[in-house]
């Protein structure tokens, strides 16, 4: 088993710097090669459980956390939707504007294609997005997430016409880093119980500096 990336542990937390092309959480397909079987090997040698707060697609990499005991892992679910969230993400083309909210609503078909509802029977998604830099055919975006939904990020960018680069779920059509140019790369919350401000900090990807 590879060594952890470990960025942040202490008597309740554990803070994991997940790599892309590895899933959070076991699917139908795979059920050993997972974060959470890694995170579970590691706190079983400390006689410590695990539990999953949160989880980022397969091929996101970036800040993903969890709890040691079910408790905190329900508050911090609880308020999940309080927290700072961000990310990077490197787009194709250039945006029409350097700042924005995207608001929309999503839905998924039967084959799990998360996409953008012209009316509210979806859930709505709320992303904000700033504009790092840009060149002819890239831009590396900031982007804070509001809501968590499924595929939030990748089905909003490719809404507004600037898929995420090597997302070829959602109409990416350039694979420059040979994986999905997304990243969690801060994540701000409120200890539930002491109510400490705590932050936790990914290095974002060094392929992403275009």
């Amino acid at each position: 088993m590879k060594k952890l990336d470990i960025i942040y542990e202490d008597k309740e937390l554990l803070v994991v710097n997940k790599p892309t092309k590895l899933l959070t959480i076991a699917d139908s397909k795979e059920k050993f090669k997972t974060l959470y079987h890694e995170v579970r090997e590691y706190l079983h040698k400390k006689n410590q459980k695990v539990f999953i707060v949160h989880r980022l697609d397969k091929d996101t990499s970036g800040i993903v956390l969890f709890a040691k005991n079910e408790k905190l892992k329900k508050l911090l679910q609880d308020n999940w939707a309080n927290y700072y969230r961000e990310y990077i993400a490197v787009v194709e083309g250039k945006l029409n504007s350097d700042k924005g909210v995207i608001k929309c609503y999503l839905n998924e078909t039967k084959t799990n294609l998360v996409y953008v509802s012209n009316n509210s029977k979806g859930k709505l998604a709320i992303t904000e997005y700033e504009v790092l830099k840009s060149n002819k055919n890239y831009s590396l975006v900031k982007i804070i997430i509001k809501t968590g939904r499924k595929n939030q990020i990748r089905a909003s960018m490719s809404y507004i016409g600037n898929p995420i680069v090597g997302d070829k779920k959602y109409n990416s059509k350039l694979d420059t880093f040979k994986r999905l140019a997304l990243h969690h790369t801060k994540l701000e919350i409120n200890h539930p119980i002491t109510n400490k401000v705590l932050t936790f900090v990914s290095e974002v990807p060094k392929e992403f500096n275009i």
